[in-house]
């Protein structure tokens, strides 16, 4: 799989299995900060990228000569150093690489067997990055067999019944530890895509009419709750809606803690689950007797029955990503034969060239237009008859491809 300049396709990055939320924080990606990778990316000459940051992981797909390149640029642009980076992270190169990116998109590596909300976000980051030159032919075709086989093992297994995810699993958590859940005030700070699927998930579960919402930007708010018809309120009157709750949720992307210890006023009990990466609600409010704080990692750990029968569409899932992904390698295989044919085609028209050359000095009334349209037709036959073989004979197409360079004393730049 080795590309021109000798570089190589990497997936790099860091996941729950070994960094925990702090340390993820440290390395989560800002909009600003893929905005800024993507364009030093390119500024250095990488010629394809894909970023993927979420509560549960970062990584970058790409390709580099050295995965130090890759690594760089997330380091550079984020809290996280180069040194804890190698203390918790993964490096997957060409096919271990590709496999990681099936697995990830599948819901088979979530935190939470079965979560494909991943998947929205490898499609965001393919679309970020081909909005400005950075997802080569090979990474977007990789991108949408993974969507291909998602959307299978979704149609075709249960690996994802119950909806199980870090919002729905915040939801089962409440209604496993509170009483009397739908007479409790319950607010939910943050109305991005966790936020959402979490109230989505209150609303259907709780059975709770008094849910407010509060986002620094109302109107995103509002427009959740115009669908379910809650409350919202100013970001204004944060401290006042914190105090008045039995509930905090806490679904931000800020990169700094948004709820903090001299926030709370009030004395009864307030049951507190952070959702956010970097942790949104500062370690200090423990200090608080009166409060129980809960950290998405801590709701990972979290199974029941629906998730331990999960497990048992594994090899389901397994064997749609083998059938999907031999797939992607057959197309990828084809692609070695590509810089020979073209090596092909280019000997051939230097061959025609220089007989062109040769004829005008020898026929005066040498018929270039008509001569130009018959070898160009022959060319195209003969390179269509080198495709065909090496494909038809896929097993021994590596010994035909260097008999062909041979042949034709061929210099070819390998590709993918």
């Amino acid at each position: 799989m080795q590309q021109q300049k000798s570089t190589y396709f990497y997936a790099i990055g860091l996941s729950y299995k070994k960094a925990d939320a702090e340390v993820r924080g440290h390395f989560s990606l800002s909009d600003n900060a893929k905005q800024t990778i993507l364009a030093d990316a390119k500024k250095n000459g990488i010629e394809s990228a894909l970023l993927v940051s979420t509560c549960n992981r970062t990584e970058i797909y790409g390709f580099a000569e050295h995965p130090y390149q890759l690594i760089h640029l997330l380091c550079e642009n984020t809290k996280g150093t180069v040194e804890k980076f190698q203390d918790v992270a993964y490096i997957h190169k060409n096919k271990e690489a590709i496999n990681h990116m099936f697995r990830v998109g599948s819901g088979l590596d979530s935190q939470i067997l079965g979560d494909f909300e991943i998947i929205s976000q490898l499609k965001f980051g393919a679309k970020a990055s081909k909005k400005v030159g950075l997802l080569n032919s090979f990474t977007e075709r990789l991108v949408n067999a993974v969507i291909q086989a998602s959307k299978r093992i979704k149609n075709e297994t249960e690996l994802s019944s119950g909806a199980t995810s870090v919002s729905f699993a915040s939801v089962q958590y409440i209604m496993n530890t509170v009483q009397n859940i739908n007479e409790k005030n319950i607010l939910l700070f943050g109305t991005g895509k966790i936020g959402r699927n979490t109230c989505e998930n209150l609303v259907k579960h709780t059975k709770n009419s008094h849910i407010t919402l509060i986002n620094r930007t109302k109107d995103k708010a509002e427009e959740v709750a115009g669908k379910f018809n809650l409350i919202v309120k100013d970001y204004e009157n944060l401290e006042e809606e914190v105090n008045a709750s039995d509930i905090l949720i806490v679904a931000t992307g800020a990169q700094n803690p948004t709820i903090y210890k001299s926030l709370i006023k009030t004395k009864k009990p307030l049951l507190i689950l952070d959702l956010s990466i970097p942790k949104n609600v500062n370690e200090d409010i423990r200090a608080h007797a009166n409060i129980t704080l809960v950290h998405l990692d801590d709701l990972a750990k979290i199974t029941d029955d629906t998730l331990e029968k999960r497990k048992a569409f594994i090899p389901d899932a397994e064997g749609i990503i083998a059938d999907v992904m031999s797939e992607f390698n057959a197309w990828l295989d084809t692609l070695k034969f590509v810089p020979t044919l073209q090596a092909i085609k280019h000997k051939l028209t230097d061959y025609k060239n220089s007989e062109f050359s040769t004829q005008r000095k020898k026929m005066v009334d040498f018929n270039e237009d008509q001569a130009e349209l018959i070898t160009n037709n022959l060319i195209q036959k003969i390179t269509n008859q080198f495709a065909h073989h090496l494909r038809e004979d896929s097993n021994t197409s590596d010994e035909s491809i260097e008999l062909i360079k041979k042949i034709f004393q061929l210099e070819t730049t390998d590709n993918v």
